[in-house]
């Protein structure tokens, strides 16, 4: 199994202390904390994206172009890119910047978003939705691909002859199809053969085992040998300590804090509490042990071969416990239970260090 950290840069109150970071402070955790899980051997970092509070990743890619300079081999993801709200033109002159300041360590993960708030704020109709991610992918793919595009849709003016500059590291760039609720997100990924990533966040295991089933399902139905299929999935958030009561003690005021947000609200968690969720659901509060079981049930169900980790909303120590902890005590025992081939070849460029032309 291969481990990939992100963060929605969630900015809220400490749930203890009150204490608030600033936007800056905050900004300078999560280039820290992506620091910190290369040097303890993960090995991808994401950055989502969100057009409100209580979160500050509104820019997903200034936030990773300043990761990328500050990193070295650690892969870079969005998690996810609102591509139902963006323009591809934009989306492909960013991130293909991104990608030539990383030395080609972007990959991109793409969705609808689970927030309402950004469609009146980009002017889709929630209706819409599906039809304008549908729209936004294929041109984006056409113009990391191709040069001289030409172009007509219904959600950006036509394109004549566009080659959009810079152009992908190495080429191309990775694109990953973000799943959480509909059959659409996951017939679009296998209709080109891409991998998905689900989100397991707020629900019960079913839910997300009959969008991943379906993914596999349709693979075969469009000619992609279903047995290659790549998953990732995530897990909620992550707390761990010596017991499951002191992990469940320790991390509930947190847990209530978020869960009083619009924002979480808005997922309609069928979770009763925390430790309902624990029990029923996908956050991992626990011990070690504990975690690293629950991990492998949802493995075995869903076949990932890569997992999404966060640790939002904590103190910036106990983030920084979380990840030593993980790495020491956990990652081990599931990389040697679940191997997994996906990113076991780093990009050329970050082999051997960061390129200089000087």
């Amino acid at each position: 199994m291969k481990f990939a950290w992100f963060s929605l840069v969630m900015n809220l109150p400490h749930a203890i202390t009150g204490e608030q970071l600033t936007p800056k402070q905050k900004f300078d955790q999560i280039i820290r904390q992506a620091e910190l899980a290369e040097t303890l051997g993960f090995e991808a970092y994401g950055v989502g994206e969100r057009h409100g509070a209580p979160f500050l990743s509104s820019s997903p890619a200034v936030l990773l172009a300043a990761i990328a300079g500050r990193t070295r081999i650690i892969r870079l993801l969005t998690t996810v890119s609102v591509l139902s709200v963006l323009d591809p033109v934009r989306v492909a002159e960013d991130y293909a910047t991104v990608d030539q300041l990383s030395g080609g360590r972007l990959e991109l993960i793409i969705g609808k978003g689970n927030d309402p708030r950004h469609y009146p704020l980009f002017g889709v109709p929630p209706e819409e939705q599906w039809e304008s991610l549908a729209e936004r992918y294929a041109l984006l793919k056409r113009l990391w691909s191709e040069e001289d595009v030409v172009w007509t849709g219904k959600y950006r003016p036509p394109l004549d002859r566009v080659t959009t500059q810079p152009r992908p590291f190495g080429g191309t760039i990775p694109i990953w199809h973000g799943s959480a609720s509909s059959p659409l997100s996951t017939e679009l990924a296998a209709q080109a053969g891409e991998p998905i990533f689900s989100s397991n966040s707020f629900h019960h295991l079913q839910k997300y085992k009959d969008l991943i089933d379906h993914y596999r399902e349709r693979l075969a139905h469009y000619g992609h040998p279903p047995e290659k299929a790549v998953v990732g999935a995530g897990a909620g958030s992550l707390y761990l300590a010596a017991t499951q009561e002191e992990a469940i003690r320790r991390y509930k005021p947190y847990y209530e804090l978020f869960s009083g947000t619009d924002s979480a609200k808005h997922n309609q968690s069928p979770f009763t509490g925390l430790e309902d969720n624990i029990r029923n659901g996908p956050i991992l509060v626990g011990s070690p042990d504990s975690v690293i079981e629950k991990i492998l049930t949802y493995q075995k169900a869903f076949g990932n071969q890569v997992l999404g980790l966060s640790v939002d909303g904590l103190s910036v120590s106990e983030q920084r416990e979380q990840l030593q902890w993980f790495a020491a005590e956990v990652a081990p025992i599931l990389r040697r239970e679940a191997p997994s081939t996906v990113w076991d070849t780093r990009p050329a460029s970050s082999a051997a260090g960061p390129l200089s032309i000087y």
